[in-house]
């Protein structure tokens, strides 16, 4: 057991692995469930620092903050799984999660605002109206249709020339309201026609360079 649990360290966080040297907040555990759970699933290590030490958990109390955090601090309620490893005679506790298919999963904040988070890479961002629109779209049984009008296709145009897009921009060029450009960009991506950038600094859009459609039928 040791040696998965060196291996798994060793990879470092990434988009499906989290490490939590302690859990004093159930809310801040509740933001990386939310993201696990509307990305692709992922591992939560609780014991083990930011540089991969291990430092083990402080008490039991810790296991119990994470069912507060995905009962009452998420929605919906999110499940998950729990294994613990012992290491240099330190507890680790490894919290499972998979990937939702009840999109989105919202966590509660410290103001009471209830906001919906996906991992990007290490980090856990709050969504946009697109990522939701997205998550939605997705859950819907009628699935999507998509239309090539002469909005879609200045935008990707303009994305063919310029390489991205945000979606102020888009809005300015194609002069549409907000609602119509967040419902095209999720469209598009969706289709995997478009490919969302994020951080920290914002969103941007760009052509998915995997695919290879026709667009001009």
């Amino acid at each position: 057991m040791e040696t998965y649990l060196k291996r798994l360290i060793e990879e470092g966080e990434n988009q499906q692995l989290d490490f939590k040297y302690c859990i004093s907040d159930s809310r801040k555990i509740a933001r990386t469930l939310s993201a696990f759970s509307n990305s692709d699933g992922g591992r939560i290590l609780i014991g083990v620092r930011d540089n991969g030490s291990i430092a083990g958990i402080r008490s039991d109390e810790e296991i119990y903050m994470v069912d507060t955090a995905a009962q009452l601090f998420c929605r919906p309620e999110i499940t998950y799984t729990i294994k613990q490893h012992t290491s240099g005679g330190k507890t680790i506790v490894e919290v499972v999660v998979s990937k939702g298919n009840k999109r989105p999963y919202q966590a509660k904040d410290e103001n009471g605002r209830w906001l919906s988070y996906f991992r990007q890479n290490d980090q856990n961002l709050v969504a946009n109206r697109v990522l939701l629109q997205v998550w939605r779209k997705e859950e819907l049984k009628s699935g999507v249709l998509v239309k090539f009008s002469k909005t879609e296709n200045s935008l990707l145009d303009y994305l063919a020339k310029n390489g991205s897009i945000t979606i102020s921009r888009f809005r300015k060029i194609a002069r549409i309201p907000s609602h119509k450009a967040e419902s095209i960009l999720a469209n598009l991506i969706i289709f995997r026609v478009l490919i969302m950038n994020a951080s920290e600094k914002g969103f941007s859009y760009e052509l998915n360079p995997d695919e290879t459609l026709n667009l001009s039928q």
